[in-house]
């Protein structure tokens, strides 16, 4: 195993729920910055591959939402993600980046929303008898 993927290894291992998600954005993200310098070089089977592994890290974070914990914001996201799903589709292969372009956007979007869910949580609460209160649990976002 290389250091890298060592390196790798343990950035996951030892992410917790939340990381593991904001992990997860990393990957679509990186993906999809690939798949758009593809679309740009008219690279289809690169192009191909990289929107494939978005479309894994889509199906990660759609798969990983507790619906019943989540309520309303896991069906939110579910739809968004399908959304998404479907607009790279569509898409792909087609020579033109605009499904990539408003994907990458949204997603940017959603793991800023997440990092400074993150953030938060890791402040110190103001008052020592608050602090399970300021920090809620991954299942009350639908993860």
């Amino acid at each position: 195993m290389t250091g890298y993927k060592a390196y790798q290894g343990n950035q996951v291992d030892g992410a917790g729920p939340l990381g593991l998600v904001l992990l997860t954005y990393d990957v679509l993200y990186k993906s999809l910055g690939r798949a758009r310098l593809a679309v740009e070089r008219g690279d289809f089977v690169f192009e191909g591959e990289q929107t494939g592994r978005a479309l894994e890290a889509l199906i990660e974070l759609s798969s990983s939402l507790d619906m019943e914990a989540g309520a309303d914001i896991a069906q939110d996201l579910t739809k968004l993600y399908s959304y998404m799903n479907d607009r790279l589709v569509k898409h792909m292969c087609s020579g033109s980046p605009e499904g990539i372009d408003e994907v990458m956007a949204l997603t940017e979007t959603l793991r800023d929303a997440w990092k400074g869910l993150e953030d938060r949580q890791r402040q110190p609460a103001a008052r020592p008898q608050s602090r399970m209160a300021a920090r809620p649990s991954m299942a009350a976002y639908g993860y």
